[in-house]
């Protein structure tokens, strides 16, 4: 049934657009107005949408905007879904695969994460060079369905180094500032302790976050390239000279928008 819920999702999503997206983009917490920047905008509600499941998380719109950004096509998630939220994994990466169905070939996936790497200041971008799942689940979890993917895909390049290269060189031209780095994914909903960072650090953690982990292991196994930006919206526990606040996390976020928006409008338009 997973594959038939999938395509259902996205013969519905073919129906209201003139044009078919390449390139998703995964908006994580305050970074959702990458889509004021788009023209010729179709705006589907996650809750219309078959099977779709549904995000509650302050910071996250809810909905699936597919329009222009120069001459490419694009698919654009305000807002993801959360293993925390208690979502399964299948739930958690249900866009991704609908989004494979609908011609997405590139997925840049955002989010507003912590910073371990003790050079990182709030405010700092991100470019994901790999990940450390650190949940103890996974999302390929379950039957194998061949027509998505093979039983064992290759993690060896998570996050695409052609599609690295190429955001280093738009942000040289742009000049706009940004740090490299591994994100480790933390369940939440609670955020990390000091010690739990400690651990991260020495396992060569630069940042870490509750999301895109899913969201890339699914891309990959599907054949879609991803390119990762983390917007570090704080230092992490025992790092931070203060404590955490949801609110204070979206704040930075909004803030750092303006760039990170620019930077990831740019990486389209010259995909």
């Amino acid at each position: 049934m997973f594959y038939e819920n999938i395509a259902e999702s996205a013969e519905y999503i073919k129906e209201r657009c003139a044009k078919l997206p390449t390139i998703g983009v995964v908006l994580g917490s305050g970074l959702g107005s990458l889509v004021d920047m788009m023209e010729d905008k179709t705006v589907i509600p996650y809750r219309e949408i078959p099977h779709f499941p549904q995000s509650h998380v302050a910071g996250h719109a809810g909905n699936l905007v597919i329009g222009r950004i120069g001459q490419r096509v694009v698919a654009a998630m305000q807002g993801r879904f959360h293993y925390y939220e208690g979502f399964t994994m299948k739930e958690v990466t249900y866009p991704v695969y609908v989004m494979k169905l609908i011609g997405v070939k590139t997925l840049i996936v955002t989010n507003a994460c912590g910073g371990i790497n003790r050079s990182f200041a709030p405010g700092d971008l991100m470019i994901l060079t790999d990940f450390i799942n650190m949940l103890g689940q996974n999302s390929l979890i379950g039957e194998n369905d061949e027509r998505f993917g093979v039983r064992f895909p290759d993690m060896s390049e998570a996050y695409s180094r052609e599609l690295i290269d190429k955001a280093e060189q738009i942000a040289g031209g742009l000049d706009i500032s940004y740090k490299k780095g591994v994100y480790a994914l933390f369940s939440g909903p609670c955020y990390e302790t000091a010690a739990e960072i400690r651990a991260y650090e020495r396992l060569g953690a630069d940042a870490i976050g509750m999301s895109t982990v899913p969201e890339t292991i699914a891309a990959n196994y599907l054949g879609i390239k991803v390119l990762g930006i983390a917007c570090i919206t704080n230092m992490a526990t025992g790092i931070a000279k203060e404590k955490h606040s949801h609110e204070e996390v979206v704040r930075i976020a909004n803030e750092s928008s303006a760039r990170l928006c620019v930077w990831v409008e740019n990486i389209i338009r010259k995909l």
